[in-house]
């Protein structure tokens, strides 16, 4: 709970985007029907969401990552949850487990590869901003 509002602050994800690709991370227990997400985690008192993206990205796979946009919020669908998402981009670091005893796995995926790893579709914003900046295979005619 944010003391000083009374509300619960929500969850931050932090979409990074890196060489053509986005990062996603497999929770050691799954939330539901979600196995792979992006790196997320509550918002701290007195943090903002954006910051809490970029600090739980540090704290879950090791790298370094600044805030680019924030590309909104909503009450996911299959959680509950209030959630923000963040676009950001890499400072420095390799993508590792950070955070064993909350991850399992890391993942740099490709724009063709979202719906194997998130079947339920992303949140529309989200895949807006992935179409936008991550390349798409060319399929042969």
């Amino acid at each position: 709970m944010n003391a000083q509002t009374g509300q619960n602050p929500g969850i931050s994800a932090a979409v990074v985007v890196q060489g053509g690709r986005v990062l996603m991370v497999r929770r050691r227990v799954e939330e539901g029907v979600l196995s792979w997400q992006f790196p997320a985690g509550g918002t701290e008192a007195g943090e903002s969401p954006e910051e809490a993206a970029v600090r739980e990205t540090a704290e879950e796979t090791g790298l370094t990552v600044e805030s680019v946009k924030v590309l909104g919020d909503r009450v996911h669908p299959q959680t509950g949850r209030r959630m923000h998402y963040t676009a950001c981009s890499v400072v420095s670091g390799e993508a590792h487990v950070a955070d064993a005893d909350e991850l399992d796995m890391v993942c740099w995926v490709e724009h063709r590869e979202i719906p194997d790893f998130v079947p339920y579709g992303l949140f529309g914003p989200v895949q807006d901003y992935l179409d936008e900046v991550l390349p798409r295979a060319v399929v042969p005619e």
